[in-house]
């Protein structure tokens, strides 16, 4: 008959478990602020996209429609003749369309144009 010796059983002590949890922690503790700072980095390029998006469409209303700088614009007279779809902040944030002569802006402060 074959016996067992405590020597011989295999399988992970609880600090070899640990260093592996501990390390896990670690990557994740290094990976999560950065991803933050990306989607935050993103969103503020998509929104300064849109709001060039915006002014590019005033500019072509104005000179189709004969308006002069200080002529104010709605989304309604650009969209969906001159955007097809409303343009939207990803954060969150409010557009004003302004005046003509004016950059449109976000209510979402470091969203500017």
């Amino acid at each position: 008959m074959r016996t067992q010796s405590s020597l011989s059983v295999k399988g992970f002590t609880l600090v070899e478990v640990m260093v592996v949890v501990a390390i896990i922690v670690l990557l994740v503790a290094i990976a999560v602020p950065n991803f933050v700072r990306v989607r935050a980095d993103a969103q503020t390029r998509t929104c300064v996209a849109n709001l060039g998006q915006i002014e590019s469409a005033k500019q072509i209303w104005g000179l189709e429609n004969q308006k002069i700088a200080g002529d104010g614009t709605t989304e309604s007279d650009l969209v969906p003749t001159y955007i097809k779809k409303a343009p939207f902040c990803p954060a969150g944030g409010v557009y004003d369309y302004k005046p003509i002569g004016h950059n449109p802006t976000c209510t979402i402060p470091g969203h500017t144009f």
